[in-house]
């Protein structure tokens, strides 16, 4: 062997092995090759034939048979107390295609999962896995792992030209296998690193990548057919925020399959929406921090099992929406972070990778391999998981260039504004393939800032001059700040707030909304959503029944999180999850929390009956103010319009008094109305002041309508009423 080759192969700066190792026509005959460090002999095997390799030291064994052409062959690798037969790996040719590289060069691998990574496979009729990792800066690579003792060094993968992609069939190695990558670095040092594609992981601390395929046999093809019929934003669409972890601590993804279905469907709820599952060193980020981008944690079990809690889910009638975290990464050194030895999944620019918020690094959205990593890591949720749409984290942080940057922490972009014109490409480009792709999707924009038209197609330009970012929806982050300042008043302040309950309808068909009481809502003292309350505990109880029916009733669609569904006093804690003690019949204020419990139910069980509340969300001629400006009542009335324009009357009194014969304007061709839902009534924890009867209009005049009815309002309650 040339000394340079020898040179290379031993301290893992090869780019070419199977050039090299292997079996290779010369001169005389065929030269065999082999590098396997520890091995007393090589043999080669091959039909009647066998042949001892010389030892050409430092691992290196060779041979020269008089052959006219390579035969079909096995090594014998004889090591100290023990021999092991086994196929040559540096006999085989690459497992990806020329296309398939084209398509990673040009950033368009929309099934990037399917080439890179660790793959069980038949290759030219040999079992084995076949492993591939991008990494365009790398001197060279080599895989190492419990099939090798994690010494890469007799495993060095090959160069695919210009793709930065290396490659290596490894034979006779199969699933659960654990791997990383030892990445020779530009400067000559050496890392050790997890798998950027790998699809499953060891559990938390742990850090290998392990080889895996599924075998999982879906049963939710009827719900995928039907969940395209009716787009998101024109159908009902009601979340129940969950941390895996920590909705029911210490259950695997197959336990919570056993209850989490049954508990979200006995709600009401149409949603699911899973805080993030891709894997996370610190559960303490709740999963906002991803080093594993194709892996469900493995701390509740296997990707297999993630699929039979979504399966079941589906079976139940939910649909599942992800958190998908595309702006960051964190620093661990055997992540993401400088991959290669130099900046790549990362900008190049330590201001622009450096995230200012979060110590974490934002990736390069300009470049394209970069892109189409997170372009296929969205579809591979979808695709491969039946995820039914991915809530985008942290938007408003990937679009501007200074976000939480002082002046001089940033550079303009080169029509010298603030946008992060790469961040909008990629999520465009998101987006555009997602919805192409995969029929029924829906895509959610965490966005707090007023950049115009996050909810706009990609292809409509609009004043801003960008075309729209593409989502199908966008949490309402004022309507979440400025209700739940108003809530925080005494009622007898609420007066000079009531602006904050209104102002949101100035905006409110701007975008799709979703109305977001999440988990950000209740941690970091910023307190339950009842104790957010003010007053004692029977007010407190009673203005979050009031709010939740005002939210229920409100143009958006609603997302609540974990634990306030019952009134959960304390704030939310990863550690512990919700207290689910509060609902056991032996605590004496069981009741009390059951009651909120029971609204929920109930309030989801209207909602989805009632076209009116979701059909026209993000159209003006679905709502209409009945009183906006009643503030020193305390009062907001509105109606709610479905397609065939049948209305829903909602009347929110945030004041502790009950009000009689408070008139309130209709429509003249309503002839009777009846109470459809009280948040008083005694069965939720309330003081029980409901309107039994049915209700006829006058035909009195009253709040720029033609006709009025009087209504009994009750003390900090919400009440629908409908056409009798």
């Amino acid at each position: 062997m040339d000394a340079g080759d020898r040179e290379r192969l031993l301290h893992g700066t090869h780019h070419a092995p199977h050039s090299v190792l292997g079996a290779h026509p010369v001169p005389g005959g065929i030269a065999f090759r082999a590098f396997r460090p520890y091995a007393r002999a090589v043999t080669v095997v091959s039909g009647g034939m066998t042949v001892g390799l010389h030892d050409d030291g430092d691992g290196f064994f060779s041979g020269l048979l008089p052959l006219r052409e390579v035969p079909a062959y096995r090594l014998r690798v004889a090591y100290e107390g023990t021999e092991v037969e086994t196929e040559d790996a540096y006999r085989f040719l690459p497992t990806l295609g020329e296309l398939d590289l084209h398509l990673i060069g040009e950033g368009r691998h929309e099934e990037l999962w399917t080439v890179l990574g660790a793959h069980p496979t038949a290759h030219q009729g040999v079992s084995g896995t076949r492993f591939s990792v991008w990494a365009p800066n790398a001197l060279g690579v080599r895989v190492a792992g419990s099939f090798n003792f994690w010494d890469g060094t007799g495993f060095p993968m090959r160069s695919l030209g210009s793709s930065g992609v290396w490659e290596l069939f490894v034979p006779g190695i199969g699933e659960g296998e654990l791997y990383k990558f030892e990445i020779t670095r530009p400067d000559g040092s050496k890392t050790l690193r997890a798998d950027p594609m790998a699809r499953r992981t060891e559990v938390p601390p742990a850090t290998s990548s392990i080889v895996t395929s599924s075998r999982y046999e879906w049963g939710d093809a009827q719900w995928l057919e039907r969940r395209a019929e009716v787009p998101a934003h024109r159908a009902p669409l009601s979340v129940y925020e969950v941390h895996l972890p920590s909705w029911r601590p210490g259950l695997t993804y197959r336990q919570l399959a056993e209850q989490l279905p049954a508990y979200v469907k006995d709600l009401g709820f149409t949603h699911v929406e899973l805080m993030p599952v891709a894997e996370h060193p610190f559960g303490g980020s709740w999963g906002y921090q991803v080093t594993g981008f194709y892996a469900p944690t493995a701390r509740l079990g296997t990707p297999d099992d993630f699929r039979y809690l979504v399966d079941a889910l589906h079976r139940a009638g939910i649909g599942v929406i992800m958190d998908w975290v595309p702006a960051h990464f964190p620093r661990d050194e055997w992540a993401l972070a400088e991959f290669d030895g130099r900046p790549l999944y990362e900008h190049s620019d330590p201001l622009r990778a450096a995230h200012p918020d979060w110590g974490t690094l934002e990736f390069d959205f300009g470049r394209r391999e970069v892109r189409n990593f997170l372009v296929a890591n969205a579809l591979y949720w979808c695709e491969e998981f039946h995820i039914d749409g991915l809530r985008v984290d942290a938007v408003a942080s990937m679009l501007y260039l200074d976000y939480s940057r002082e002046p001089g922490q940033w550079t303009p972009n080169e029509h010298g504004g603030r946008e992060n014109l790469d961040a909008v490409a990629f999520l465009q480009e998101m987006n555009a393939t997602v919805y192409r792709r995969v029929p029924g999707v829906v895509t959610i924009a965490e966005e707090s800032t007023a950049w115009d038209g996050v909810t706009r197609a990609t292809h409509h330009r609009g004043p801003s001059g960008f075309g729209g970012l593409g989502f199908g929806l966008k949490w309402n982050m004022g309507w979440m700040h400025d209700s739940l300042e108003y809530m925080s008043h005494e009622p007898v302040h609420r007066r000079y707030h009531h602006g904050e309950m209104t102002f949101s309808m100035v905006y409110a068909y701007s975008e799709n909304y979703v109305l977001p009481i999440s988990h950000d809502e209740v941690v970091h003292g910023k307190r339950s959503l009842v104790s957010k309350m003010p007053g004692d505990w029977w007010r407190r109880r009673a203005d979050l029944r009031a709010y939740l029916g005002f939210m229920w009733a409100h143009p958006g669609k609603q997302l609540l999180f974990m634990g306030q569904e019952f009134a959960q006093g304390a704030e939310w804690s990863e550690a512990h999850g919700p207290d689910w003690w509060l609902l056991d019949p032996h605590y004496g204020a069981e009741a009390d929390h059951r009651g909120v419990r029971d609204l929920v139910r109930d309030l989801n069980t209207i909602y989805r009956a009632s076209p009116a509340l979701w059909q026209y969300d993000t159209e003006p001629a679905g709502f209409r103010w009945v009183t906006g400006d009643a503030a020193d009542d305390n009062v907001l009335a509105f109606l709610r319009y479905d397609a065939d324009g049948s209305p829903l009357l909602a009347v929110s009194h945030f004041a502790p008094v009950v009000r009689h014969d408070y008139r309130i304007g209709v429509p003249d061709d309503v002839p009777a109305w009846h109470e459809a839902l009280n948040t008083d009534a005694a069965r939720y924890g309330g003081s029980d002041v409901t309107n039994p009867d049915t209700v006829k209009p006058e035909p009195q005049g009253w709040h720029g309508l033609p006709a009025s009815i009087r209504l009994t309002l009750p003390p900090l309650a919400t009440v629908w009423l409908r056409p009798a």
